[in-house]
């Protein structure tokens, strides 16, 4: 028998749109002995519920836990609610607020004459009302429709459960059709897609059995290209595809001969009904195609508007220099006038040409020449960029406050909105936004959605790195059409006598490596050995580097693989028994095959706005607390994010991992003081310029590679990398 307890609904404390809530129950009873304790007490709940009327009685289904951060809660997986029982409580029930103008003398009344049962007996044969004394037809009818809408929604999610969806999904589908929805499945199930992004195609194919829907049943083959088409694009970062493309993932993924004939009747199809728009034989998804429309419409907007004109720029900027002490070159003038003139400039350049330089100057001057105070130039001018690891490195650079853009935006996790949109757009009058080319094109449309027309907008970034993990090459696209002002910053800043790795990075980006990349500087060496020496080469390294006083705080290890023996995961290994070795003195957990020990250096992989931790931060394992002695009962991770501490339990291990060596995508948008690469043939998949391009560029003063130059040569010549079918630069050059 599945664990509940039974009590009285109280209150509800948070309510999201999706149905997720938190709420209280006072107890009455339970069959689970660990909550025997809790009976004749209010107790915090949560899970996903179609609807709750305070002071019902429920049955909650599911188990205790103890939350990071508000203690003590039982999670619900299904739940259900308790019909109103004994004559008293059938009473109290039908007089209650539920039914309006049905007093306590009409409800008695209604007891009396079709007794403790009336509620059952209304369900199944509502005339039954006719023979209570005095009640109108109105009132009759209101009870039955009342009833009813309260029985409906319990049958529905029973019967979309029974169907095999969990209660979150059911919740969602609920939430959406009401009354409708049992209708709405039986009729087309994949139309499920099209209004709600949190299910998926596969999850509801493992169902069309049920529903008896057969394997080339034309809705299912045109939900399949739909799919498959958002597939293609979030794997690849295309915005664009053939019909070839997308027949043939169609064919391999249903696994069954479909005629070209019908394909292409089906796909015409979905063009007519709006999911797609076509152009010759190139398809974009609709809505993706819609994006790209309005960012280019604002855009050209932004970059019409007339000139800002500040009589004493130049002067001010002169006197900028002297306060500052710094003498700004030619390009990173015209960056910052320009800036301060125009509605719309994109600033690019690579490592160590002076892009957080332009940013803190702009700014200043900005606050000067509009007479600022520190708090009126916080309300008009936002500092923002795509990741939190961006974003801090932006604030400790600048020495300004900077956020992420989902932060900005006021990104609602659990209905994926933007609380800042255009029915409600941020009032700021100077946006700036950095490592621009991580930004995918759902996001900065939303983003130039949630600004008004009137605002200078500033793009900064070097489109040379990797692309962002989502659709499209924004920056890329933006540089290359010539129609959106755009400032390139070559001089480089970070070189100093014997420096070598802005140098480097220049010789990458344009495919020439000198011959001197073997040669030792201040700031970079190679450490050429094969690849089956690299893992003890590395140990012994970061041996001799702990020795002269760097530990993982200082030194960030990456690779562009996890698999095999110089893979990411085997390296971490090695590298927590040289910067944290074993310790008696220090608590240590296994989880799988990887143990977790106190003083580890942990990546965290997804993002958790609600504790403020993202994708891609570092933190520091601070203590390891084991079940026996937590309070929760659970083995308990502690990391430490520069002074944040989350805890993790075991349902939570998953998002963390171990992160002596990272990948260099998960690297984007941090600089660290020293860097160590791996360089073998191993990773010949992962071998291509941009990628080693954007490894070497986090490294602040310190770059060491270490394996085969031939790797190394063969990645920098490499710039067949799949590169993204876009059609964004010539849509601009046709538009502006």
């Amino acid at each position: 028998m599945k664990n509940y307890i039974k009590g009285k609904f109280t209150r509800t404390i948070f309510s999201s749109n999706n149905g997720y809530v938190i709420g209280l129950l006072k107890v009455q009873d339970t069959n689970d002995e660990e909550m025997m304790d809790y009976i004749d007490k209010s107790l915090t709940f949560t899970g996903y519920f179609a609807d709750l009327k305070q002071d019902d009685m429920y049955y909650l289904y599911g188990s205790p836990m103890e939350h990071p951060k508000y203690g003590f809660q039982y999670q619900v997986h299904e739940y259900e609610r308790v019909k109103p029982e004994g004559k008293d409580g059938v009473i109290e029930f039908l007089s209650s607020d539920l039914f309006p103008g049905i007093g306590e003398k009409m409800a008695k009344q209604i007891v009396h004459t079709l007794g403790e049962n009336a509620l059952d007996r209304i369900l199944e044969e509502e005339e039954c009302l006719a023979l209570v004394p005095k009640l109108s037809t109105a009132k009759a009818k209101k009870i039955v429709s009342i009833l009813n809408r309260y029985e409906e929604s319990h049958k529905t999610i029973v019967y979309l459960t029974e169907l095999g969806f969990s209660m979150r999904d059911a919740l969602l589908i609920y939430n959406k059709y009401k009354e409708n929805t049992i209708r709405q499945i039986e009729n087309n199930i994949f139309e499920v897609l099209n209004d709600l992004d949190e299910l998926s195609f596969p999850k509801i194919d493992e169902l069309r059995d049920q529903l008896h829907i057969e394997d080339n049943d034309e809705r299912r083959v045109k939900a399949c290209i739909f799919y498959i088409a958002k597939e293609i694009t979030f794997q690849t970062g295309d915005t664009y595809f053939t019909f070839d493309e997308l027949y043939y993932g169609v064919r391999n993924y249903l696994k069954y001969e479909i005629s070209m004939e019908i394909f292409s009747m089906m796909l015409e199809e979905l063009v007519t009904e709006k999911y797609f728009v076509q152009n010759g034989e190139e398809y974009e998804l609709s809505h993706l195609h819609e994006a790209e429309q309005q960012i280019i419409h604002k855009l050209k907007y932004l970059s019409e508007q007339e000139k800002t004109e500040y009589k004493k720029l130049d002067a001010s900027l002169e006197e900028l220099e002297k306060v500052n002490q710094i003498t700004y070159n030619s390009d990173q003038r015209a960056a910052i006038k320009q800036a301060l003139e125009h509605n719309l400039l994109i600033i690019t350049g690579g490592p160590g040409t002076g892009k957080t330089t332009i940013i803190k100057a702009i700014v200043d001057l900005y606050k000067e020449l509009n007479n600022l105070s520190d708090q009126k130039l916080m309300e008009r001018v936002k500092l923002l960029a795509p990741t939190g690891r961006a974003s801090k490195r932006m604030s400790e650079s600048t020495h300004l406050p900077a956020t992420t853009i989902h932060r900005f935006l006021k990104w609602n996790k659990d209905n994926n909105s933007f609380l800042v949109n255009k029915y409600n757009k941020d009032q700021s009058h100077l946006i700036i936004v950095d490592e621009v080319s991580m930004i995918d094109t759902f996001l900065f449309y939303h983003l130039l959605e949630g600004l008004t027309n009137n605002i200078k907008l500033i793009l900064v970034g070097d489109y040379h790195q990797l692309p962002s993990v989502g659709p499209g090459q924004l920056l890329r696209d933006f540089t290359l059409s010539d129609c959106i002002p755009t400032i390139y910053l070559n001089l480089l800043y970070r070189q100093e006598e014997n420096s070598y790795i802005t140098t480097l990075a220049n010789e990458i980006k344009d495919g020439e490596l000198s011959e001197f990349f073997m040669e030792t500087k201040d700031d970079y060496t190679f450490l050429e050995c094969s690849t089956e020496s690299i893992p003890p080469s590395l140990m012994n390294l970061c041996k001799k580097m702990v020795s002269k006083g760097y530990d993982a705080k200082r030194v960030q290890l990456m690779a562009p693989m996890y698999r095999g023996r110089c893979g990411i995961d085997d390296l971490n290994k090695d590298l927590q028994k040289v910067f944290n070795p074993e310790d008696p003195m220090k608590n240590e957990l296994r989880v799988g095959d990887i143990i977790y020990r106190e003083g580890d250096k942990i990546l965290q992989l997804v993002n958790m706005p609600e504790e403020n931790v993202f994708n891609g931060d570092l933190g520091y394992i601070e203590k390891i607390d084991y079940a026996y002695k937590s309070k929760s009962g659970k083995n308990e991770i502690y990391v430490d994010y520069d002074g944040l501490i989350v805890k993790y339990q075991p349902k939570d291990f998953n998002k963390i991992k171990h992160g002596f060596i990272i990948s260099i995508h998960k690297s984007q948008g941090s600089e660290f003081d020293c860097v160590v690469m791996p360089m073998t043939k191993s990773y010949f998949r992962m071998l291509y310029r941009k990628l080693i391009y954007t490894g070497i560029t986090r490294a602040k003063n310190k770059l060491i590679l270490i394996g085969e130059p031939q790797a190394f040569v063969y990645a920098v010549r490499n710039h067949d990398e799949n590169m993204r079918k876009t059609h964004l630069r010539e849509k601009i050059l046709n538009s502006f």
